[in-house]
């Protein structure tokens, strides 16, 4: 009898270890993330060329690379100013938006005069860093790739989804912070 009481003992304290932590099924080896990667940089790299193949076409414009990505020139230059808008600055400026085919996505009429606190409002990241670009009473036309546009999403309305863009932007006021 003390043989089976000890057995039982010894047995009871060898099975009593603390809880296993689950193993996962599968392990995650990142292929999801450099699968983006490589096609977001192949994307990148054809909407490159196409912006090379609009500007080799275009000979009328000389084409600014700004260093964000996007290529652009000015319609209307003011050189009397040099001031360009600042972080919350609050700048009025119409805008339209194409393909680049240029047809017409979203007319001025469509978009109207739109007063924007620089940085503090949401825009699409191109339109936010060209803002930054322009002084008042100048008007440029910018070439966005669609990860500076709206990206893969699309604006859920007219802009589909990994769309390269072209803008016109015009300012037509900057109304500096601290005024």
């Amino acid at each position: 009898m003390k043989n089976i009481s000890l057995i039982i003992f010894l047995l009871a304290i060898v099975s009593c270890k603390g809880p296993e932590p689950r193993r996962a099924v599968k392990k995650s080896s990142g292929n999801i993330i450099k699968e983006s990667v490589a096609r977001n940089k192949r994307l990148l790299k054809e909407e490159e060329e196409l912006f090379k193949d609009i500007i080799e076409k275009d000979t009328i414009n000389k084409y600014i690379h700004s260093d964000v990505g996007s290529w652009y020139f000015y319609t209307s230059k003011n050189n009397e100013s040099n001031y360009t808008a600042k972080p919350k600055d609050l700048v009025t400026m119409t805008y339209t938006i194409l393909n680049v085919n240029n047809d017409t996505i979203y007319s001025y009429k469509e978009i109207d005069t739109i007063n924007y606190k620089v940085d503090l409002q949401e825009l699409f990241p191109g339109l936010r860093h060209s803002v930054k670009l322009l002084k008042e009473n100048e008007t440029a036309t910018f070439l966005y790739p669609s990860s500076l546009a709206y990206g893969y999403h699309g604006d859920n309305k007219k802009i589909g989804i990994n769309l390269p863009i072209k803008a016109t932007i015009s300012i037509l006021k900057i109304k500096k912070e601290n005024q």
